[in-house]
């Protein structure tokens, strides 16, 4: 008996070793540290199932494909947290600099990916002590600040995915000292400035994506660049000339910027490209045909561009070609015969020889035009010159010296009846573009190894925009029948549709002056088509209708997704009961109408003022997700000013003073979301003002329920009802310069609808822990009674808030700054650590 118990003290730990999971049980450092990030992210449900006695390593952790954790015997490795899209900043107290910390307590982790979780703030520089990091993924939320140069630290990374956020400034010039980095992705933030030069010597460079931005000037050289295959660029100010590049690239986007250049000769031979984007640019110049015959080429767009030239029925195409768009050019001749049936072909706006004759220019429109254009200086074209040989190169230059004197005289005769026109788009444009949206070749995202499913295009949603038919649009309206109308006004109309997809849309069909050239839209349509966002009725497409004896412009379709879930004031001041929004509903489709204000605002360069919002345009979807449905649209901007209602009178202030008219419109909006009650005229606002002034006056909390919605009154916190009350009155102020910004609003309302979720959260029908009018008692609550009025002992009777000389733009007060600075020192002690 004791041999055999000494044999099994001798072979226990080996028994151990071997049982399943047993080598890989996570160090509890790490451990706690994943618990820790799950309490920072406010217990997202993604991270539901995680708990003390998870086993992280033995895949518990993982629920595919929204967390995974992967682990290299006892140290994590790979960290994987994917959340919804559009997901809401997390709650004020979040701290993205502990945050950080806390990571770094993960020191063998190379991959991290955190999207659609939440997180605000500037990226702190600490980042750089992941040293390890090779993939980083943090799209989908609300980082803002510039790149921080912390990341330059980390020489080992590979990809950096900061996707739709809020970054600003620069790209920085650092970027291309990274030696390794092969995927940059920094679509749809606020970047501007020029693209640094050393993105051109980043060797290992494969995929470039800085989409939707507000980027100047031309691109870096890239022609060194010989693994660079993915470069979009789309929906920024780039330009003139087009970029060098390797003949290795698979995917060039350079879709609406400001390229107006000839596109270069050696084009013709990357013959491992895939797709090519130039449309909605200024290009001019022949358009070489060798393009539709590239060996790899599957998408090609040209469209909305001056390109000239001859198209015979004799020319080849590739094998693999399934999207041509060659609509809005100058283009003569016909179209190829190699094009398959099964291939996509758009060809509108050109003077081709169709057979659908009434969606093309007539011959001489074209020639005209193309003399207006004029000849686009391209290096390309000197070498051709060179290769037909010295003396015609010569003979060519003096023709084209002398023919460029003749059309600046026959341009300056002729440039106010010949008017560029705008591409009204055949049916076949919505296979198109609903079957080729962005993409870039496997083999790319196969070298992303680590990348996460979870990251996509199109986080909104949405389909993209693109441009439709007038026959696609007669389809959807039947024909534009009289049920489906649903409003009109001396500007056009307003339709209801269904896609031959079956996607719900609206239709805003514009009667156009005849006075108004074909130019002014380009700038117009570029501005439309980045009105998309989570809280927008977002714009979808256009269509243009034409005179063909003229070619000016008769009538403008502008299509926008349709919202079915009734507005904002049918579920508050006329809904039924039932049907009416909780306060906690209201809180949060308040915060969604912010939102789409600070888009409007700050998200477009111009931005859009003076959008003259009312309740009963703010839409609701099937999840109450708050849409502005009516704002200024550019080309609407008349029409928009001779509109009336309850702010109307306000708009005139607009073009002066910015933002403030539209935070005096919100403000009638909180108004009637907090009293329930319609207002539809001025003086309506006057006399509720008065009220709600009368209500904060005192910190009498039956004043307060007494103003409020019976609905709501009993079911929301006093603190968040009280903070509303006041953001409202200050947006209401009769002086523009007292109005708060977008940004302090919506710091006001989160921080009504943490207040109240706090509140949901505890036992708000007992008296344990509450203080005098009712409310828990807790650290939101004592800041939230010192953010109204309580400063050094006294008490202010209008409710405003306290300011301190040394923080002039915030509302702040004792209590609330020896709180945030007790924060400020456990959080650094915490770093040092």
């Amino acid at each position: 008996m004791a041999s055999t118990m000494r044999l099994l003290l001798v072979f226990l730990p080996v028994m151990l070793a071997l049982l399943p999971g047993g080598s890989s049980q996570l160090q509890p450092s790490q451990a706690w540290s994943l618990l820790k990030i799950q309490q920072l992210l406010s217990h997202p449900p993604v991270l539901s199932h995680w708990s003390r006695s998870t086993d992280f390593c033995g895949g518990n952790g993982s629920v595919a494909p929204s967390v995974a954790v992967v682990c290299y015997g006892d140290t994590v490795t790979q960290l994987h947290i994917a959340g919804a899209p559009g997901a809401p900043p997390l709650p004020m107290n979040f701290s993205l600099g502990t945050f950080v910390t806390t990571l770094s307590r993960l020191p063998d982790l190379k991959v991290l990916t955190l999207s659609g979780l939440g997180i605000w703030g500037p990226l702190p520089g600490k980042i750089g002590r992941l040293a390890g990091l090779e993939i980083l993924n943090m799209s989908g939320n609300y980082l803002y600040g510039g790149v921080p140069s912390g990341l330059s630290w980390l020489r080992g990374l590979q990809t950096l995915i900061l996707d739709d956020n809020l970054l600003a400034g620069e790209v920085p010039e650092w970027i291309g000292e990274l030696p390794l980095l092969a995927v940059l992705s920094l679509r749809n933030n606020s970047l501007g400035g020029a693209v640094p030069a050393s993105v051109g010597s980043m060797a290992s460079l494969r995929s470039l994506v800085l989409a939707w931005n507000n980027l100047t000037g031309n691109l870096p050289d890239m022609s060194g660049l010989t693994n660079l295959q993915v470069i979009d660029v789309e929906g920024n100010s780039l330009g003139p000339a087009f970029p060098r590049l390797g003949k290795k690239v698979a995917t060039v986007v350079l879709s609406r910027n400001k390229f107006s250049d000839g596109l270069p000769a050696e084009l013709s031979y990357f013959y491992l490209l895939e797709r090519l984007d130039v449309s909605w640019n200024h290009f001019v110049g022949p358009f070489m045909p060798a393009l539709l015959s590239l060996p790899s080429i599957r998408y090609l767009d040209i469209a909305g561009n001056r390109f000239t030239g001859v198209l015979s029925n004799k020319v080849s195409c590739g094998d693999n070609l399934q999207f041509v768009d060659l609509s809005s050019n100058l283009l003569t001749g016909s179209v190829p015969d190699c094009l398959k049936p099964e291939t996509v072909v758009v060809v509108t706006a050109n003077c081709l020889d169709t057979t659908d004759d009434a969606s093309q220019h007539s011959s001489p429109f074209c020639q005209n035009q193309a003399l207006a254009v004029g000849i686009a200086p391209r290096k390309g074209r000197k070498k051709l010159a060179q290769q037909a040989g010295f003396v015609a190169g010569i003979v060519m230059a003096v023709l084209v010296a002398v023919s460029a004197v003749g059309v600046l005289a026959f341009f300056a005769v002729r440039k106010t009846s010949n008017k560029a026109p705008m591409a009204r788009p055949s049916a076949t444009a919505t296979v198109g573009d609903e079957n080729s949206s962005s993409s870039y070749p496997s083999k790319i995202l196969a070298d992303a190894r680590y990348i996460s499913q979870t990251v996509k295009l199109g986080a909104l949603g949405i389909p993209p925009y693109r441009t439709f038919s007038l026959v696609e649009l007669e389809a959807a309206t039947n024909d534009f029948e009289n049920s489906l109308l649903l409003g009109q006004d001396s500007f056009g109309e307003m339709y209801r549709g269904r896609l031959g997809n079956g996607t719900p849309v609206a239709i805003r069909s514009l009667k156009v002056k005849r006075s108004q050239t074909s130019l002014s839209f380009n700038r117009h349509i570029e501005t439309i088509s980045r009105l998309r966002h989570r809280n927008l009725v977002s714009a979808l497409g256009h269509c243009f209708e034409y005179d063909l004896d003229d070619s000016t412009v008769t009538h403008l379709y502008l299509v926008f997704e349709y919202v079915q879930n009734g507005n904002l004031r049918s579920r508050i001041s006329q809904g039924t009961e039932g049907r009416k929004l909780t306060w906690e509903q209201r809180v949060s489709a308040a915060i969604g109408v912010a939102n789409g204000i600070q888009f409007l605002h700050g998200g477009m360069m111009p931005g859009l003022y003076g959008n003259n919002l009312k309740i009963n345009n703010i839409l609701l979807d099937q999840n109450h997700v708050a849409k502005i449905g009516s704002y200024n649209i550019p080309i609407l901007g008349e029409a928009m000013q001779t509109e009336g209602g309850a702010g109307s009178r306000h708009q005139t202030e607009s073009s002066m003073l910015s933002d403030k008219a539209d935070m005096f419109d919100f403000g009638v909006i909180l108004l009637e979301i907090v009293s329930g009650k319609p207002i539809t005229a001025i003086y309506e606002v006057e006399i509720m003002k008065e009220l709600l002034l009368w209500a904060i006056a005192d910190d009498d909390l039956m004043r307060r329920r007494g103003f409020a919605d019976p609905e709501v009154s009993k079911g929301c916190s006093d603190e968040s009802l009280r903070t509303v009350m006041e953001i409202c009155l200050r947006c209401l102020a009769k002086e523009p310069a007292q109005r708060p910004s977008i940004e302090d609003v919506l710091w006001n309302l989160q921080f009504a609808a943490q207040v109240q979720d706090d509140w949901d959260g505890g036992d708000n029908r007992s008296n344990e822990n509450r203080s005098g009018d009712g409310s828990p008692v807790s650290t939101s609550s004592r800041i939230t009674r010192c953010r109204s009025g309580e400063r050094r002992g006294s008490r202010h009777t209008t409710g405003a808030m306290a300011r301190f000389p040394e923080y002039p733009d915030q509302c702040v007060c004792r209590l609330q700054l020896e709180m945030e600075m007790e924060s400020t020192s456990r959080r650094q002690a915490e770093d040092g650590r």
